[in-house]
């Protein structure tokens, strides 16, 4: 897993509530194994018409939101099913993080075993982001994981709390796999005491 630690990116707000992983990453395209490939799907629904052409008035399709690396979101985003597909698009489509004012837990959790670090802020200052993202050309914000702060170039900065095993994690690039392999001598000493019938 690709660590976080300092992160400074172009921002994009998708202004709504209660987005569900279904709309994330809609149900057809999880037919994939890998991690990788989901992000051309992301809010497929929304980004594009029935014709198949992008939705011009969907905000990620905005020419001002390509390239962003952070979203915005509004309270609740990642609700319904639990599917771990949903950040695997996001991070593939190239977010490192997003900020709201909450987020369904599976989801944030699911987050955080992949790299990708949802931020939770208050919804005044979630809104503060959003205006200056909405009025801004190429408006950046960066997100310190070290620091536990957001902050940007125009004298914004606010606080966020984050679970400290999570946040070493994080940090040091370490998922479920890698935690586990951090005993990989004590297991290999375990397995070699073992019976050879119960290898």
């Amino acid at each position: 897993m690709k660590p976080f630690r300092r992160h400074t990116g172009l921002v994009a707000v998708l202004d709504r509530a209660n987005v569900d992983t279904d709309q994330i990453i809609p149900k057809q395209f999880l037919k994939r194994i890998e991690r990788t490939g989901f992000g051309e799907f992301l809010f497929y629904d929304w980004r594009y018409l029935p014709s198949g052409e992008l939705n011009a008035s969907f905000a990620l399709n905005q020419s001002r939101y390509l390239d962003a690396s952070i979203l915005l979101t509004g309270k609740n985003f990642g609700c319904g099913s639990s599917r771990e597909h949903a950040p695997w698009a996001l991070a593939d489509f190239g977010f490192r993080a997003i900020i709201g004012p909450s987020f369904a837990d599976i989801f944030a959790n699911n987050c955080l075993k992949n790299g990708l670090l949802p931020v939770v802020l208050s919804e005044t200052d979630v809104g503060e982001l959003g205006r200056r993202a909405q009025e801004l050309d190429s408006y950046q914000i960066t997100v310190d994981l070290e620091r536990r702060e957001v902050t940007d170039s125009q004298g914004f900065s606010a606080a966020f709390a984050i679970e400290e095993f999570q946040r070493q994690c994080l940090l040091q690039g370490l998922d479920d796999i890698d935690l586990t392999l951090q005993d990989e001598a004590a297991i290999s000493a375990y397995e070699s005491r073992r019976p050879s019938w119960l290898r």
